[in-house]
């Protein structure tokens, strides 16, 4: 059948309210990014049209090709690390961690060795990293209450309420409240928001030791991890049967030219994507494709229009977008936390890892999230590995001594 004869009301509904949640939540992160970074509206812009259309473009031919409602977005754990990094990073660097990052999931969809590689790494330590990258988002939540007490009290039972009442819809209401509430309590006006369209600007990619590892190996296993590995086991638990490769390959070929304009790693929606792939898309898992394909068509306005999305963003206070990442983000962090708990046999290394990701710390010029995965790593080996037959012996032989 052709998409025209596919195409169903739910799944086009499916595919808008998406991306709506997308931008509600995920999306505020990336503004604090922008705000670390200290760019120009005109430059955010860019990075918005950037990962619009690197979603758009591979949502839409995975979907197509596969038959199958491939969701894809940008990395949201890979935009919490970089508010960690910025403005220490400068974008250029970060441009070139983006590109080096894209090549090592290509490689690693490529080879078809996706699944080998992510069982190589603790799964409670790869949780606990994350957890560590998204924490101070959670505590931002609290902080705010201090500079907008009502807001963040307002956004914060709006939360509470949403999640309660309408849990699959709660980004998007919350979104809608938390602009009235900045509106009417912290004075917030919207006068200047206009139809505006995209304004892309190159960005001259730099390579360096310290972005490397402080950015691009971090980014690309929070990529791998956090949103690969759950997006590709709601597929599968959908009853698509479908491989890693074609999803790795197509979506790390499109982060390459994306990145050239401030987008960062394009990956398999893990979030929003149960919102496609179940019944409430179509009863028929065969027509659900549709969904994947309106979400990558609604993420095609959401480009043509960033400069729009922008002068919101930035009408609003910037309180407002902590709050909004943060409580975004509270989902993620107890998912993780679960997670990394769960591994009982290295859960004191999973603790490790988690510390250092979550301090901030930051030596020899590399971030926390690379230390958090070395030390934690380091701890598990020293922890959980078989001791070597001579350290084994003499463990035994001070044990009959005492």
């Amino acid at each position: 059948m052709s998409l025209r004869q596919d195409w169903s009301l739910p799944a086009v509904t499916a595919g808008f309210v998406a991306v709506l949640i997308s931008y509600a939540g995920p999306l505020a992160i990336f503004f604090q990014a922008a705000q670390s970074a200290e760019i120009s509206p005109q430059m955010m812009s860019s990075w918005v049209w950037a990962i619009s259309i690197g979603a758009a473009v591979s949502g839409i031919g995975l979907s197509l090709w596969l038959r199958v409602p491939v969701v894809t977005a940008w990395s949201a754990p890979g935009t919490a690390l970089l508010v960690t990094l910025f403005p220490e990073l400068s974008l250029n660097e970060a441009v070139g961690a983006y590109i080096t990052a894209a090549l090592i999931v290509f490689a690693v969809g490529v080879s078809g060795s996706f699944d080998r590689i992510v069982a190589l790494i603790p799964p409670g330590i790869a949780a606990a990293m994350m957890a560590g990258i998204l924490f101070q988002f959670g505590v931002g939540v609290f902080t705010s209450l201090e500079e907008a007490p009502l807001l963040a009290l307002g956004m914060l039972a709006a939360y509470l309420g949403f999640k309660r009442l309408f849990p699959r819809y709660f980004l998007v209401l919350l979104l809608l409240v938390g602009i009235v509430l900045a509106v009417l309590l912290e004075g917030a006006s919207l006068a200047g928001v206009s139809w505006r369209l995209a304004s892309p600007e190159p960005i001259r990619p730099e390579w360096t030791l310290g972005a490397t590892l402080s950015l691009a190996l971090p980014l690309a296993l929070v990529s791998l991890t956090g949103q690969f590995l759950p997006g590709m086991a709601i597929l599968r638990g959908a009853g698509y049967e479908v491989q890693a490769r074609p999803i790795l390959t197509v979506t790390s070929l499109v982060s390459l030219p994306m990145a050239l304009f401030g987008g960062i790693t394009t990956v398999v929606a893990a979030i929003t994507a149960a919102l496609c792939t179940g019944k409430a898309a179509h009863p028929d898992p065969a027509r659900r494709y549709v969904a994947g394909v309106a979400n990558g068509g609604f993420y095609l306005l959401g480009a043509l229009f960033s400069g729009s999305i922008v002068l919101l963003f930035t009408s609003l206070p910037v309180t407002f977008v902590a709050l909004l990442a943060g409580l975004a983000l509270i989902g993620a962090i107890a998912g993780n936390l679960s997670a990394a708990a769960a591994e009982k046999e290295h859960l004191e290394a999973s603790i490790i890892t988690f510390l250092a990701t979550a301090s901030g710390m930051s030596l020899f010029g590399l971030g926390s999230a690379f230390w958090g995965v070395v030390i934690g790593c380091a701890a598990y080996l020293v922890l959980h590995r078989p001791l070597a037959l001579p350290v084994r012996r003499a463990a035994a032989a001070a044990e009959e001594k005492s």
